[in-house]
C-alpha cells in the first residue's frame, strides 16, 4: 500500500487539549501537508462540512466498510459514535505528494504507530491539567453536561497512554505549543532522527 519515503504525521490529545487548532496551524504552516478527513457515524455540528471536517456516513454505511477492510484504524469512540481513517484517504493524499496529517483519538493514533512505525510520527498534545481540560470542554458550550463527563472519563483514560507516542507538547500556552509542534514536524519532514524531537 504504501513505499517507504511516504511519511505520516498523526496529532492525538484527549478531547479538549487543543489537537484541532494546532492541527489547524501546522496546515497553514506547511503547503505539503493534506489534512487526512476521517469519517464517523455522529452527528455534524453546525460549524462543520461534509468532506472537510469528516466524512458523516450512516452506522450502516461504516460497519459495512468495516467488513471491507476499508479502515487503516477505526474505533467506537463514544457510545455509538464510530470514527475512524480511510485506507483511500491516506493513499490518495500520497499520490498527491503530500503528507497526511492525521487528527485522531489515541487508541487510533496507537494502531497508526503500530502500522507504520519506522515513517510516523505521533504527536501527543498534553493539557495542563486535568482541572483544565474539563474546564475547556465545558466552555466549548456544545454538549450536555453528560456527553462533557462522558469525554472527561475518556480524556483521563487517555493520559495514561501518553508516553507510549514519539513526543509530548504540553499545551499551557498556544502559541507555544504550535512553535514547538511547527519545530518537531519540520524536522520530521527533514529526516531527522526522532531522538532530536524530544
Amino acid at each position: 500500500m504504501k513505499q517507504q519515503k511516504d511519511k505520516i504525521i498523526v496529532i492525538t490529545a484527549p478531547s479538549g487539549a487543543g489537537k484541532t487548532t494546532i492541527t489547524k496551524h501546522l496546515m497553514k504552516q506547511f503547503s505539503n501537508l493534506a489534512f487526512s478527513v476521517s469519517a464517523t457515524t455522529r452527528t455534524k455540528r453546525h460549524n462543520e462540512s461534509e468532506g472537510k471536517d469528516y466524512y458523516f456516513i450512516s452506522k450502516e454505511d461504516f460497519e459495512s466498510k468495516i467488513k471491507e477492510d476499508a479502515f487503516l484504524e477505526w474505533e467506537m469512540v463514544y457510545e455509538g459514535a464510530y470514527y475512524g481513517t480511510l485506507i483511500s484517504e491516506i493513499n490518495k493524499i500520497w499520490q498527491q505528494q503530500q503528507v497526511p496529517l492525521l487528527d485522531i483519538d489515541v487508541q487510533g493514533a496507537l494502531r497508526i504507530k503500530k502500522l507504520f512505525p519506522d515513517n510516523t510520527i505521533v504527536i501527543f498534545i498534553a493539557p495542563p491539567s486535568i482541572e483544565i481540560l474539563k474546564e475547556r470542554l465545558k466552555g466549548r458550550g456544545t454538549e450536555s453536561l453528560e456527553a462533557i463527563d462522558k469525554r472527561f472519563n475518556k480524556a483521563t483514560d487517555e493520559m495514561k497512554y501518553m508516553h507510549a507516542f514519539d513526543t509530548i507538547i504540553l499545551n499551557d500556552k498556544l502559541e507555544i505549543a504550535c512553535g514547538e509542534a511547527e519545530a518537531i514536524i519540520r524536522l520530521f519532514l527533514q529526516d531527522q532522527p526522532l531522538k532530536n524531537l524530544n
